[in-house]
């Protein structure tokens, strides 16, 4: 499936989001790196995907009626054993049935654990100006800090360059007490959301949070995807 079916798709259900698996594919299709994720529906399946997947692992829970997976404790993360698994599937599911019996559950995703230094790169439509593309630290830098910076969509690669020095944690990124980033993925990534935006416009919002970057290069831990009907 290309990028425009999935879009498609999405709007023929009349949804304004993307699911979780839809967002992920999205940015596998435009070569923008994810990780490796399988989806579960008991704990068996989990511990299995676990297993396929390697330890440690992230469970993030699979639902049609959750956007903000980590704000309604839909996500446990640094599960290193199948105990732990089987642990952390009964936990979350206990939670969404006694405080949020409405929300339907397809499951869990199960999805490698990432480290690295943590930023953000996100895409908001301003009724003046369009599209703009935003990047930041993450963790307490971006919540605390507001350390971010931004540009009008499209950007070109001094755009990107520019975007990353101008945020006080840069020097994070160049290296900094045994932490280091990949400063050219970066640049690469941001380029890539800008041109999926020009192609796709209808895209309202995107918010890519956490991404993890280190030498060995920068992936998308996890994604939410806006759009116009």
């Amino acid at each position: 499936m290309d990028a425009n079916n999935l879009l498609k798709n999405v709007r023929k259900e009349g949804r304004s989001f993307l699911l979780y698996t839809e967002a992920k594919k999205l940015l596998e299709i435009c070569n923008i790196p994810v990780p490796p994720s399988e989806i579960a529906k008991d704990p068996e399946e989990a511990v299995q995907a676990a297993i396929s997947i390697g330890f440690p692992i992230v469970m993030k829970i699979f639902s049609p009626d959750v956007v903000h997976k980590s704000d309604s404790g839909g996500v446990i993360t640094d599960l290193r054993t199948e105990k732990e698994v089987i642990q952390a599937f009964d936990k979350m599911m206990q939670n969404y049935r006694k405080s949020k019996s409405s929300v339907r559950i397809d499951g869990v995703i199960i999805e490698k654990m990432l480290s690295g230094v943590e930023v953000i790169i996100g895409v908001t439509k301003d009724s003046q100006f369009g599209h703009v593309l935003m990047f930041g630290m993450g963790g307490i830098f971006v919540e605390l800090m507001k350390d971010i910076s931004f540009r009008l969509i499209p950007i070109e690669p001094v755009d990107a360059k520019e975007m990353i020095r101008e945020v006080k944690g840069y020097p994070l990124l160049e290296g900094f007490r045994g932490q280091k980033g990949s400063i050219e993925t970066l640049e690469n990534l941001m380029l890539k959301v800008s041109d999926l935006i020009v192609h796709h416009p209808h895209i309202f919002e995107m918010d890519l949070n956490p991404v993890f970057t280190s030498s060995s290069g920068s992936i998308v831990a996890d994604a939410r995807i806006i759009i116009n009907k």
